[in-house]
């Protein structure tokens, strides 16, 4: 089957940590690509840094990084660096920066189409100390194809 694009990037930063993507959400200054660098601290693989290009094959949502920032991360009051990369990988839950999380969130979590694929979204706080070990907890968790 053919991939089906999003018509543009989407505003997002991504990661891949064992073989699934988590898409970081959220306005400018809201922590996404510092929760990145703290989950590649951890082993984590970027896929794209502040935009992500999203597409379907056979009902499942990939991530891959826009071909001119490819292997490039902002890191604030650093600058631009390389930094090695995934390809691609499929799209397995979505943090959502914006939102204050709830102390425990609703179970199932509410989903978020894109592309025709549904993904499940949890409110989260990037810039706790705790909060790349929560990353990886919730994808554990919550993320599709994980042991829930």
């Amino acid at each position: 089957m053919a991939a089906v694009p999003l018509a543009s990037p989407l505003h997002a930063t991504s990661v891949m940590i064992s073989g699934r993507v988590l898409l970081l959400t959220g306005g400018s200054g809201c922590g996404k690509s510092d929760l990145a660098l703290r989950l590649i601290d951890r082993g984590a693989l970027l896929v794209s840094d502040d935009y992500t290009d999203l597409s379907t094959r056979d009902g499942v949502l990939y991530a891959s990084p826009p071909a001119r920032i490819a292997g490039q991360m902002e890191v604030r009051g650093i600058g631009i660096v390389d930094m090695a990369f995934a390809g691609e990988g499929p799209v397995a839950l979505i943090l959502d920066l914006d939102r204050a999380p709830d102390r425990m969130p609703d179970t199932p979590l509410p989903m978020t189409p894109l592309c025709g694929v549904d993904i499940p979204v949890i409110a989260f706080a990037a810039l706790e100390a705790s909060s790349a070990i929560k990353a990886e907890q919730a994808l554990l968790r919550h993320g599709l194809g994980g042991t829930t």
